[in-house]
C-alpha cells in the first residue's frame, strides 16, 4: 500500500531498551525505583470498574484542581493542561506554538523526542551546541529570529541545572529578541534538585512549563503529564487537543493522579532519597576516576577515561545492569545511568570500579 508522503520523512523516537532475554536491573529509562504513594494504591483498590463504561471528564477538571493545589504550585486550575504523558503534551505544544516560518531552537544534546516532533510537524530546527562544560549556551539560544525555544531543566541527558537567575536572564533576552515566541521549559526532573520556573510564569507570559508524573511520582507505567502556563496559552492547547483527542486522560489516570497529588510529603521523601543516592553514587564514580557531570536529575551522565560508552554499556549489561548509551558525536564516551535503590547502585559501582580498573 502506498503511504502518505508525510510518513517517509519521519524519524521516530527510540525509547530505552526493553529486553526480554533475562531479568535486568533497569537503569536506562529514568524510572523510579520506588512505588507510588500508598494513597494511589488505596485509590486503585477502591476504583469502581463499572464506571469504565462512561467517558472520562474531557477537561480533567478535578485533576487540574488537584495539580494546582499541590504545595509550591501557586497557580489556578485554568493554568493547568493535563495530557496522556508529558510526551503528548509536548506534541501539542509543538503544534500550537512553533510556526514553520522560523526555526525551533533547542540544545544539540537534549531530549531526543524534540527533533522527532519537529519533523512530524515539518518545523525547521536550529540546534545549539552545549558549552565545553556541557551547560546550556543560553546567549546563543536567545538570538533573534527563532520560532521559540525548548529545553529540559535539568537538561537531559546531562542532568545539569540552569539556576533560576540564569533562567530569568535567558527569558529576558529571549523575549526582547523574539517577542511573543514561546519558551518551553521541560521540568521532567526538577523534583530531584533545583528550583522550578513556576514563580516566573506571571513575569513572562511566553513561558510554558511541562511536567510529568512519570519520574518523581513513579507513574511511568500510567502515562500522565501536564503543562502550566497562562490561561490564554492553556486555551490554545485545549483547541489543539480537542481537534485531535477529546479524551486524552482516562478515568483511572485522573483518579490516581488526584490521589498522588494528595500525598506530596511522600514524594518529597522519595525524591530526597533518590537525590542522596545519586550524590553518593556520583562521589563513588569520581573516586574511581570517572568524569561525572553535576546532576540535579534522577540520573548521572558519566564517562570512564579510556572506555567508550558502548564498551561500558556492554560490560554493565553482562553483569545484569541496563544503562543508556547515545553514541552521538560529543557524547559517545558517556553513559546515562538512572538512579536505582542504594543497594543496586552500590552493586553497580563495584562492577564499574572493577571494569575500569582493568583497562
Amino acid at each position: 500500500m502506498k503511504l502518505s508522503s508525510r510518513v517517509s520523512g519521519l524519524r521516530p523516537y527510540i525509547p530505552g531498551e526493553q529486553p526480554a532475554d533475562r531479568v535486568y536491573v533497569k537503569l536506562n529509562a529514568n524510572e523510579s525505583p520506588y512505588p507510588p504513594s500508598p494513597a494511589v494504591e488505596n485509590e486503585l483498590r477502591g476504583f469502581r470498574t463499572e464506571t469504565l463504561r462512561l467517558y472520562p471528564d474531557p477537561d480533567s477538571r478535578d485533576l487540574r484542581k488537584a495539580i494546582a493545589g499541590m504545595p509550591g504550585m501557586d497557580v489556578t486550575p485554568d493554568m493547568v493542561f493535563p495530557g496522556n504523558g508529558s510526551d503528548e503534551v509536548l506534541s501539542f505544544i509543538f503544534c500550537t506554538f512553533f510556526d514553520p516560518s522560523l526555526p525551533v531552537i533547542f540544545p544539540q544534546h537534549s531530549y531526543s523526542f524534540y527533533p522527532v516532533y519537529a519533523g512530524f510537524y515539518h518545523l525547521p530546527v536550529r540546534t545549539v551546541p552545549l558549552r565545553p562544560d556541557f551547560s546550556l549556551d543560553t546567549g546563543t539560544m536567545a538570538q533573534p529570529g527563532n520560532a521559540g525555544v525548548i529545553f529540559p531543566n535539568p537538561n537531559a541527558p546531562t542532568g545539569i541545572l540552569l539556576e533560576t537567575s540564569g533562567l530569568r536572564a535567558f527569558l529576558q533576552q529571549q523575549t526582547e529578541n523574539n517577542p511573543g515566541r514561546a519558551v518551553v521549559v521541560d521540568e521532567a526532573y526538577i523534583d530531584f534538585g533545583g528550583e522550578s520556573a513556576l514563580p516566573l510564569l506571571r513575569e513572562f507570559p511566553e513561558l510554558i512549563i511541562v511536567r510529568t508524573f512519570s519520574k518523581s511520582f513513579s507513574f511511568a507505567g500510567l502515562r500522565l503529564g501536564y503543562a502550566v502556563s497562562s490561561p490564554e496559552n492553556i486555551r490554545a492547547l485545549e483547541t489543539v487537543k480537542n481537534s485531535f483527542n477529546h479524551f486524552p486522560v482516562d478515568r483511572i489516570a485522573q483518579r490516581l493522579g488526584i490521589a498522588a497529588c494528595s500525598d506530596a510529603a511522600y514524594y518529597r521523601r522519595v525524591c530526597a532519597e533518590i537525590a542522596a543516592t545519586r550524590d553518593q553514587f556520583s562521589a563513588g564514580l569520581q573516586k574511581a576516576g570517572w568524569q561525572v557531570l553535576p546532576s540535579k536529575a534522577n540520573f548521572v551522565f558519566a564517562r570512564c577515561p579510556g572506555r567508550s560508552g558502548q564498551e561500558v554499556y556492554e560490560a554493565a549489561k553482562k553483569e545484569g545492569f541496563l544503562l543508556r548509551v547515545f553514541g552521538t558525536p560529543g557524547t559517545e564516551d558517556f553513559v546515562r545511568i538512572t538512579i536505582g535503590t542504594p543497594q543496586d547502585m552500590q552493586t553497580l559501582l563495584e562492577c564499574l570500579e572493577k571494569y575500569c580498573a582493568a583497562k
